[in-house]
């Protein structure tokens, strides 16, 4: 059976680049334009692992942590976070509010696919 991945993304070119690597791996993929709706997304369909960018409107990365670990049917789910943010401070944080991972734009098809077949195990 495929897992699935939720992408939260504000940009609909990285929405395409990461449906594009993931669907080539075999996953199943959602996709969310922001926090609110990926939220959303989560709690009506669920996903084995979710990718979030950090700076979106409505909802960023930090609140889409947050909001999957407050939810206890996703406490355990992997986040990636894929960001052009590489400060230490927002990774800290990131890690802190539940990240699993982080992962700097551009990313590499091969690698993400790695880190997504790594968490979801």
């Amino acid at each position: 059976m495929s897992k699935t991945v939720l992408t939260i993304d504000d940009s609909r070119t990285m929405r395409e680049m990461l449906n594009h690597a993931l669907v080539q791996a075999g996953y199943t993929v959602l996709q969310a334009v922001d926090g609110v709706e990926g939220l959303e997304v989560l709690q009506a369909q669920g996903a084995d692992v979710v990718i979030t960018d950090i700076n979106m409107p409505r909802l960023d990365g930090f609140g889409v942590i947050e909001g999957v670990r407050a939810d206890p049917n996703h406490r355990a789910t992997p986040i990636l976070v894929l960001t052009t943010e590489s400060d230490a401070a927002k990774k800290e944080r990131a890690r802190a509010a539940g990240a699993t991972g982080w992962i700097v734009k551009p990313f590499n098809p091969v690698k993400l696919v790695e880190a997504v077949r790594r968490v979801a195990a």
